[in-house]
């Protein structure tokens, strides 16, 4: 309204704000006195006020109606005011978001002020906005006066902006990973699938979402993008990192001979599996088939004449894989995890940090080291934006993602091939991954969680990474599970489904045909 047009020099009136109220209040909903208040603010130069926004075209049509029934009788009868005439509607914009939770953790949302909330929409705001235009004209009696003329400064669209993300497959990670989710009573999930050649993030799915068209129904803990913002201890997933130093520093190899007791003494701490066993007598592939904390902790031991300057090689490796730092995606509220410097490890780091404990990451990086292996040794910084469309129509290129070489191609050929005995053979932690025709590499991962809440150890992360098809790699899937507390815990069990689910939808969607090779079968153990 503008308040001008309601006081006693333009009405005639003294009570034109209290009337006026009296009819608007029942239709917006609103208390009288509030909109007398506003009618009648203390600075009388006021020409603008909000009385009510986001209303439908319902509520403004009652008013309209209202206004037009005085004007008439005002005309008529000379003792009738159109107290409504100071009212004026401005257009306003809703975003709607016509697929749901689709893809929501990654969309974001917009807020009431029409300003982007979060994800892309927060991210891009600026190109997605555009500039807003401006008109001048002068009214009379709450009508613009055609014969004055006007000046309009023109509005300036925004950009459209193309994603990476494919509708289906995202669809299909998101369905399994609710289903997971709550099958396991677990906190929330997480399932990233990404092209091993360019970098682009075909799917990034999170459990429990949220639908931007109905803010009010969300939490602010399920609002984010958890596989983005969530930093937690990967566990075994990050065995193949160690494994990629251990084979790239030329200190081992898949068939070297590792012994393997049931319990090993380092520093201030007795180490395990996780389960109970005789002394194992198992090649390095076996290490990482069977996934054993105590061979991994033996083998990147061998990476230095010392215990501190094996972590420093680690280290270096760790780094190179994109460990402690930012994806690349400049996504808001994307943490960079945690990972201390070498000579910062506690006693106990030096020996768990090989086996993904005392390291934090977020599920974006772990997707991107199996698609460093998967790419050849070649690391691709991940990408959310395929490009954009200006207004005049033109589509333009995102820039060319970033390439860094971790490992050499050997190294990471080496790694599919034992990657591959983790799923597909009988000793392996990852046969429930299997998918048929295909040869699958992977990793199982079920590690110690710190909760948020206390800071404590509290529940399991379960996790499944890997990719298909193992000997000529498209695709990269990785599942993680926070916090299962109904049946199975372990990665291998609850994740194993998600991620075969997952990547066979992904395979059909994108027409890979199986290679038709057939496996290395790498030997997992060996007669002493």
């Amino acid at each position: 309204a503008d308040p001008t047009l309601f006081t006693r020099e333009q009405l005639k009136i003294d009570d034109g704000p209290e009337q006026a109220a009296a009819l608007l209040a029942p239709i917006l909903g609103q208390d009288q006195e509030d909109i007398v208040g506003k009618l009648r603010p203390e600075d009388e130069k006021l020409r603008y006020v909000k009385l009510a926004d986001r209303q439908t075209p319902q509520v403004w049509k009652q008013i309209k109606d209202l206004k037009s029934a005085l004007a008439n009788k005002e005309q008529t009868d000379g003792s009738t005011v159109n107290v409504l005439a100071g009212v004026l509607a401005t257009p306003s914009s809703k975003r709607v978001y016509p697929n749901g939770e689709l893809a929501a953790g990654i969309l974001g949302w917009v807020n009431a002020e029409g300003k982007g909330g979060g994800g892309i929409e927060q991210q891009l705001d600026e190109q997605l906005a555009g500039k807003d235009g401006e008109i001048r004209y002068a009214q009379s009696g709450g009508r613009q006066v055609p014969t004055v003329g006007a000046e309009e400064t023109p509005a300036v669209p925004g950009s459209d902006i193309e994603l990476t993300i494919d509708r289906d497959i995202q669809w299909a990670a998101q369905n399994a990973i609710a289903e997971q989710v709550e099958k396991s009573a677990a906190d929330r999930g997480y399932v990233i699938v990404q092209d091993t050649r360019t970098g682009e993030i075909l799917a990034m799915a999170n459990s429990p979402g949220f639908d931007p068209n109905d803010l009010s129904r969300a939490t602010s803990a399920n609002m984010g993008n958890a596989a983005l913002q969530d930093a937690y201890e990967p566990g075994s997933t990050a065995k193949v990192m160690s494994m990629a130093a251990v084979l790239e520093e030329e200190v081992a190899t898949p068939e070297t001979r590792v012994v393997v007791p049931n319990r090993l003494h380092r520093g201030d701490r007795l180490f395990q599996d996780d389960i109970d066993h005789p002394t194992w007598y198992l090649t390095l592939n076996g290490v990482l088939a069977k996934s054993s904390n105590i061979g991994t902790i033996l083998a990147t031991g061998q990476l230095g004449r010392t215990q501190a300057q094996a972590n420093r090689v680690l280290y270096s490796y760790l780094r190179k894989f994109g460990i402690g730092e930012h994806t690349g995606l400049d996504f808001p509220g994307e943490t960079k995890g945690i990972l201390a410097p070498p000579d910062e490890w506690s006693t106990s780091q030096q020996y768990t940090i090989p086996f993904g404990q005392g390291v934090s990451i977020n599920a974006m990086q772990a997707a991107s080291v199996y698609s460093t292996i998967a790419n050849g040794g070649v690391r691709v910084e991940p990408t959310l934006i395929r490009g954009t469309k200006g207004p005049d129509g033109r589509f333009t290129p995102a820039p060319e993602p970033e390439k860094t070489r971790v490992v050499s191609e050997k190294t990471a050929k080496t790694l599919a091939r034992m990657l591959e005995s983790v799923v597909d053979d009988e000793e392996g932690t990852g046969t429930k991954a299997r998918i048929p025709g295909y040869r699958v590499a992977g990793k199982t991962g079920t590690a110690n969680r710190v909760d948020p809440a206390t800071g404590k150890y509290h529940g399991y992360t379960s996790s499944f990474a890997g990719f298909a098809p193992a000997d000529q790699p498209r695709v990269t899937v990785y599942c993680a599970i926070q916090n299962a507390t109904k049946g199975s815990y372990f990665g291998g069990q609850i994740c194993g489904p998600v991620y075969k689910q997952v990547m066979e939808f992904a395979l059909k969607t994108l027409q890979i045909p199986p290679t038709g090779a057939q496996p290395a079968n790498l030997p997992v153990t060996y007669k002493p």
